[in-house]
């Protein structure tokens, strides 16, 4: 397999842009677009409340627009998420990243965990992209392993592997790994949660990871001044 060296921009272009906190406001999200327009992410990912945007100041300037759904818990009703996607799709979401109910996957219920995803799959249309969250570090590898196949099944885009806000924990490279394998390029699979440093990062996108969820972007990127250099991954990860 062939490697290229990745790059300040080509990181750049694998990340959410994120500010899910609950005290953010909208001057808040303004900043955000612009840091993200600064630094050349990939989107800028915005709790539900925030949305829409003026497309000059997202799309116009190279930023897709992403947003969560049932979050963080994921213990809502699949017509209430489905209905929250819905709104979302309709104030401009290209994105839309949803929380599976963690207590039916850890009790072994996927097909309950398909429904809940196809459900908000039929409102997030148009050729939007839906990613899954699965809490992997509230789950067993069997489990991570059940929830990705219900994923896939249900039609989602990307599997993702956490919300950054369970006492479990975010991302692991492990997590990803299996993900990645079991997904097996049919989906993308997006890291978030506890990514903070560039070896993070660049962690996470040699495992597997397509896309990154990260909320100090503009730390990471200054890795790269700090240690100069860039990283060899496979051409193959770049861009999803």
């Amino acid at each position: 397999m062939t490697t290229t060296p990745l790059g300040r921009a080509s990181l750049a272009r694998f990340v959410d842009h994120t500010l899910l906190t609950p005290q953010a406001t909208h001057a808040d999200a303004a900043a955000l677009v612009e840091e993200g327009v600064e630094l050349g992410v990939f989107s800028v990912c915005v709790s539900p409340t925030m949305l829409p945007f003026d497309p000059a100041t997202t799309r116009e300037r190279g930023l897709a627009v992403a947003t969560v759904c049932g979050f963080p818990s994921g213990k809502h009703h699949s017509s209430i998420k489905a209905a929250e996607a819905e709104l979302s799709v309709k104030h401009g979401a290209d994105e839309v990243d949803m929380v599976i109910d963690v207590g039916a996957a850890k009790a072994g219920e996927f097909d309950a965990v398909r429904s809940d995803i196809a459900a908000v799959r039929a409102a997030v249309t148009g050729g939007r992209i839906l990613k899954v969250i699965i809490e992997s570090a509230a789950l067993t590898d069997g489990e991570i392993v059940a929830a990705c196949r219900a994923a896939e099944a249900a039609g989602a885009d990307f599997v993702k592997t956490s919300t950054g806000f369970h006492p479990s924990g975010g991302a692991s490279t492990h997590a990803v790994s299996l993900m990645a394998e079991t997904v097996g390029g049919r989906l993308g699979v997006k890291a978030s949660g506890g990514v903070r440093t560039l070896a993070d990062a660049l962690a996470m996108i040699e495992h597997g990871a397509t896309r990154l969820g990260l909320s100090g972007t503009a730390k990471v990127l200054a890795g790269f001044d700090e240690e100069p250099g860039s990283a060899p991954v496979s051409e193959e990860t770049g861009g999803y």
